[in-house]
């Protein structure tokens, strides 16, 4: 069975793993994932030590404001993906990035932004996940040609 939670347990999935590290609970493989991924976003402690106030909230371009959860569960998504190498290359591509900026969480951001596009433009066109579209998106940051 495939692991495809809603937003209120993807929130709560957060918001536990957080309580869990400052009580000095065992984690999961999985929270200690999240857990090294929150302790790299200081900016948002204070959302995740306050679980009552931020499971409803909402975060809209118009209000000016990033999603918290969905920027950290995209930076879940690039582990999983270099962790599997899928698409293929990722591994590699990851590691260019990070040795390229002396930082993994930078070299996450950048493919972030690569991954949001290829989200948004298969969104927008109604087609699925383009890998070639992302995988190109991060060898542009890197200089590298693009693949066909």
């Amino acid at each position: 069975m495939l692991f495809n939670p809603n937003r209120q347990e993807a929130r709560r999935f957060f918001f536990d793993a957080w309580q869990k590290t400052k009580a000095g609970t065992d984690l999961s493989d999985l929270e200690k994932m999240v857990v090294s991924i929150l302790q790299e976003h200081p900016e948002y402690h204070s959302i995740l030590d306050n679980p009552d106030d931020y499971l409803e909230q909402e975060w809209t371009p118009e209000m000016g404001q990033n999603n918290p959860f969905l920027h950290l569960g995209l930076h879940m998504a690039i582990e999983e993906q270099r962790s599997i190498d899928q698409p293929f290359g990722i591994r590699s591509l990851y590691a260019q990035l990070a040795l390229r900026y002396g930082n993994e969480h930078q070299a996450q951001h950048e493919i972030m932004e690569c991954l949001g596009e290829m989200i948004w433009h298969a969104q927008r066109n109604g087609g699925g996940a383009d890998a070639n579209r992302y995988l190109n998106g991060i060898r542009r940051k890197l200089g590298i040609a693009e693949a066909e």
